[in-house]
Order: C-alpha cells, then structure tokens, then sequence
C-alpha cells in the first residue's frame, strides 16, 4: 500500500471514530429526560451518567497515550475502538442505572484510547504543510457527529427508546476495526524501549477521581476534603513524573515551551466553557420551552452545523496564518455566545436559543483545529502520542470542570429534586449562573491564546509502517 493510500486510510479510520464519539455523547444528551423518567433518576444523577464517560476517559488518556507511544499508536486506536464498540453494545442491554453507570464507565476508558491516540496518528502521517487541513477534517467529523446527534438521536429516542443511541455506535465501530485491520497497514511507534510507569499512572487516576468526585460533593465538607486529596495526589505525580527516567508525563514538553504551555490552557479553558452547553440547553428546551426530544435536536443542531462548516476553513488558515491569530478570534465569538445565553428565561424565543448557538458554533469551529495544530506542532515526533493524549485531556478536563461545575450549581439550587415545574426558576438561575461563569472562563481563554507566541511545527511526518 502506497504512503497515499496509507494516510487516506488512517484519515477515514480516525474521523469515523471522531464522528461516532460525540453523536452518541450529544444523541445521550437528548435521551437524558427519557433514562430519568425510565429509571427515577435525580438531576444530579442524570449529569453523573454524562460525568462517568467523562471520567473514564480522563483516567485512562495520559496513561494510554504513553502506551501508544510505546507499543504502537495504531495498536492502542484498535484495541480502543473494539472496546467502546462493545461497551456500547452493553449500555443499550442494561436494565438499571446502576448497570448504566459501570458499562459508561467502560466506554469511557475505550474513548480514552482513541483520544490518546487518534491526533497522534494523523500527525505522524501528515506533513506540517497540511496537518492544519486534515486535522481540521477530523474536527469536522467531530462537529458533524454531534450536528446530526440531536436531531437523529431525538428521531431515535421518539420510535425506538434510549437505547438506540448506544446501538448506533455498533456497527461504525466495527467497520473502523475492520478497516484498520484489513487497510491501515504499518505502525507508528515514538519511544520504542521505554517502560511504563504504572505506580505513576495510579496514582493520576486517583487524583482525577478524588478531584471529580469532590467536584460532585460540593458544597458538602467531603468535597472540599476530595479535592484536596485530589490536588495532594495530583501534586505527588506531578514530583514523581520528574525523578523517573521514563514518566507518563513528560514534564519537558512544558519546559520553555510557552506554545504548547499556554495552547493547553487555552483548550482547556474553551472546553471548560463549552462542554456543558448543549446538556444544559437540552433540559431548557425540553423542561422549560416544552419541545419533544426531536424539536430540541433541532435546535441544538444549529451549533454544530455551523461548526463543522468552520472547522476545515480554519484547519486550512492555520497552515498560512499564525494560530493565535485564528483561535483567539475564535475564542471572541464563542464568550460573545455564553454572554448571549446568560439572559435566557421562559419568554426567551427560540430564534434567541439559535442565534447564540450560530455565534457559539462560528467561534468554536474556528478555534479548535488550529488551537491542536499548534500543540502537535511544538513537539518532537517521539512524544506525539503524549502530546496527543494531552489534547484529549485537555478536553476531557475541560469537559469535566465545566459538568463539574453544572453540578455544584445544581446541588446549591435544586439538590437531589429531579427538575419539576416546582424547580424550573431554580433551574434557570442555575442555568444562567453557569453561562456566566462560562463566558469569565472563556475570557481567560482569549488571554492564553493571545500571550502562546509563535507556532512552528518540529518534525516531518513519520511514514507508514515507521517504527
């Protein structure tokens, strides 16, 4: 197979997963109301069926995108993908919350290979000339994904239950494993010989559980004591990461490196901003303006859409134009969004709901591909698959602060209710609350990616079947 023919392959493999990740996790977002009713569940407990993938995912990415580096990058996206196509199949079979919550946290872990992984696959075969381009595609398919999320996943949840949704993820991953199998040849490897810091790994997944889970118990006093037990172990390895000859983290990568330092931050920043939005405006729209699953996927397209319309535009731009320039314009428009939602109550139309969702999309399509371009492009070949998990884990983090953060604000206002019209004027100011603190994070965001300097992309691409 042909150099050509192998990144083609790769490409169309890591975009169909890209693709299949957040239809599920937006079509959920829909099905959330119906799981509530099925099973009894609490708001809180709605968001901890979101919040668990989340997770999962964040536990595992750093430590798999160190595997991947190690044994093969190729080899970890396989087993990942097998994985979640599985955990999938299993959500849709569960019959209590319970059970929902343990095959989620499944499917979590296998996302988190292929976030550790996929980045790092299309980087290592594409030249720096056109990685804005093709990572831009990829985003393309993330967007695309979550577009068509709400609206078939409000069709699917309307004829055929919740769990169609996790059903539809069945048959996209077992065409990605057969296409990697029988066209994906090769394999691309950064730091062959190196040994896997387990303890190291063990002790990052506690501090990502201990944070999260503390997150989830404020305001209570237990939570406060989590997330210092979080931040401790986060701290302990974060030491260990530097006396070790082979870390999980390789702490170097930040050293003097202001472009990936403050690229991160950024990325974080925007999805800690972000990630909430169309969970919450699924409830809005759905508690609050009365629409059925299908009308509220209707509306909640529209960012999306306009993302994935964006996201080549601005992946091609950043391979010509500084990306600072183009993500912090992208950032503008996305606070301009979440400022926007800070005024939503029950009189509020939905052509308002849609027009903040169309500026969210323009600012969030134009900033992500080039924001990853410009991290993948300030590293050595050897540590694309770090630096890809990091792009993951960055959104993972962001995802988890920014439902971390929903959490908190119901607890303060609703507490263990589930959301009934006697609770839908608390549920708004927590609502607004959250779009507030949104678009103050994203604020900060703009700062990081203004204050990054200068991207320069390191090293070629690494050929198919490079090891």
């Amino acid at each position: 197979m042909t150099d050509s023919a192998a990144r083609r392959a790769a490409l169309v493999a890591v975009t169909v997963m890209s693709f299949a990740t957040p239809f599920m996790i937006s079509g959920i977002n829909i099905a959330l109301p119906m799981i509530g009713a099925e099973f009894g569940a609490s708001a809180i407990l709605l968001t901890w069926l979101s919040t668990s993938y989340t997770l999962a995912s964040a536990v595992f990415l750093l430590p798999f995108g160190k595997l991947a580096d190690i044994y093969g990058r190729k080899r970890i996206f396989l087993a990942g993908t097998g994985l979640y196509t599985v955990a999938s199949l299993l959500c849709a079979l569960v019959h209590s919350t319970e059970m929902l919550l343990i095959t989620r946290v499944i499917q979590g872990i296998g996302a988190g290979m292929v976030f550790a992984t996929s980045t790092a696959i299309l980087t290592s075969v594409y030249p720096p000339s056109e990685r804005g381009k093709v990572l831009g595609i990829n985003v393309a398919a993330v967007y695309l994904g979550t577009s068509v999320g709400p609206f078939l996943g409000g069709v699917m949840v309307e004829a055929w239950g919740w769990q169609s949704v996790f059903l539809a993820n069945v048959p996209l991953g077992l065409a990605t494993v057969a296409l990697t199998v029988t066209r994906v040849q090769g394999e691309w490897v950064g730091s062959p010989g190196d040994t896997f810091d387990l303890a190291g790994s063990a002790v990052y997944g506690v501090a990502v559980v201990a944070l999260m889970t503390g997150f989830s118990q404020l305001p209570a006093v237990r939570g406060a004591w989590l997330i210092l037990a979080g931040l401790v172990a986060a701290a302990v390895f974060v030491v260990r990461q530097g006396r070790i000859a082979h870390p999980v983290l390789e702490l170097r990568l930040f050293r003097g490196n202001r472009v990936f330092i403050l690229s991160n931050l950024a990325a974080l920043a925007n999805y800690a901003a972000t990630s909430s939005v169309a969970f919450l405006l699924s409830l809005y729209l759905q508690y609050i303006k009365a629409l059925t699953p299908r009308e509220a996927g209707v509306v909640l397209i529209a960012q999306p859409i306009v993302q994935c319309l964006f996201s080549p535009l601005a992946g091609r731009l950043s391979d010509r134009i500084e990306a600072r320039v183009v993500a912090s314009t992208g950032m503008a428009f996305t606070a301009i969004g979440l400022t926007m939602l800070t005024l939503l109550g029950e009189g509020t139309s939905q052509a308002y709901v849609i027009v903040c969702l169309l500026v969210l999309g323009l600012g969030f399509g134009i900033f992500s591909s080039p924001n990853t371009n410009a991290i993948m492009g300030s590293v050595e070949r050897r540590y694309y698959g770090v630096a890809s998990s990091m792009v993951g884990t960055m959104r993972v983090f962001g995802q988890m602060l920014s439902m971390g953060t929903t959490m908190i604000l119901f607890a303060l206002y609703i507490g263990q209710a589930q959301i009934t019209p006697a609770y839908y004027d608390r549920f708004l100011v927590s609502t607004r609350t959250a779009f507030a603190i949104a678009a103050v994070l994203c604020a900060l965001g703009i700062l990081a990616s203004l204050a990054r300097g200068r991207a320069h992309a390191l090293e070629g691409p690494t050929p198919a079947g490079a090891r």
